[in-house]
């Protein structure tokens, strides 16, 4: 069992760490994992004629900086983040609201060749997500040459991909610029269709604001899904846990699995802006 206390900071407001169906009472509900697409707000108050909207899915191999683009984006942590492959386990949303747009990413565990049961129902949760987005950021790790698993992950997008596809070409940081040339065009030739593609520095925000426009012209015009100040669809007690998990990958090695789980077991708002956590970390076997 694990025992915190949280300082919130500075009553910021609540709105971020709320789950989406308290934001906006009864008339909001929680998106489906498999049904993203669905109606989620019946009234969120007139957009202009040519706001836009719509779901943008985050496809890549695992550790090629999903996760960190998608914190970039919009503006503050929602997704976890380590060193470690196959971090990210299920789709989490990352909300970005601006007065003529609203995206939501949907961050996806990295897509790879499963090798046992957690590992298949990942790639599942990633491969759903293809087809029900409005738009794809088919992500790659720049630094080195497409693999086998980038052209597999391409043939995916190629088959079920109904939106645009973007493809963000990352870690340009550690791309020698003698290989800048021939890895571009070996991943320009796996999407020869993009709608656009970029070089970036998800770690630092790098090219992410030209990123964006290209982002906005692939979503249909439509009205927000979430209302102004929502960044995630996700609750504080499974923000928590997930903030757990992080600090769990980040600082043991082999002596814990993958497979490691976190269970809030109480959350509990005391005064003075501190919150008290109690929570269970489960793993698959001892060690």
């Amino acid at each position: 069992m694990v025992y915190l206390l949280v300082e919130r900071a500075a009553k910021r407001g609540r709105d971020a760490r709320q789950p989406a169906g308290d934001l906006c009472g009864e008339r909001t509900r929680r998106v489906s994992a498999h049904a993203m697409t669905e109606t989620i707000v019946n009234d969120m108050g007139d957009a202009p004629p040519d706001h836009r909207s719509g779901f943008v899915a985050v496809i890549g191999r695992p550790n090629v900086g999903k996760s960190t683009l998608v914190n970039r984006f919009v503006g503050q942590k929602v997704a976890i983040v380590s060193p470690k492959p196959q971090t990210t386990r299920s789709r989490i949303l990352g909300i970005l609201t601006r007065e003529d747009v609203q995206i939501v990413f949907v961050d996806t565990p990295g897509l790879h060749r499963p090798r046992h049961k957690l590992g298949r129902a990942m790639v599942t949760t990633a491969t759903r997500a293809i087809p029900d987005a409005d738009a794809i950021l088919f992500v790659v790790d720049s630094s080195v040459a497409p693999t086998d698993e980038d052209r597999w992950i391409a043939d995916l997008i190629r088959e079920q991909a109904r939106g645009p596809v973007l493809l963000v070409l990352n870690k340009m940081d550690l791309l020698p610029a003698r290989k800048v040339k021939s890895h571009s065009e070996a991943y320009w030739e796996l999407v020869p269709d993009r709608h656009e593609s970029m070089m970036t520095i998800a770690t630092k925000g790098v090219n992410l604001e030209k990123l964006l426009p290209s982002i906005v012209s692939a979503l249909p015009e439509g009205p927000r899904y979430f209302p102004e100040g929502q960044v995630t669809d996700q609750t504080e007690r499974e923000i928590a846990a997930e903030l757990i998990r992080e600090q769990v990958l980040r600082n043991t090695r082999q002596e814990v699995p993958y497979s490691v789980a976190v269970v809030v077991e109480e959350f509990e708002d005391r005064p003075d802006d501190v919150i008290y956590i109690a929570a269970t970390i489960i793993v698959e076997r001892n060690s």
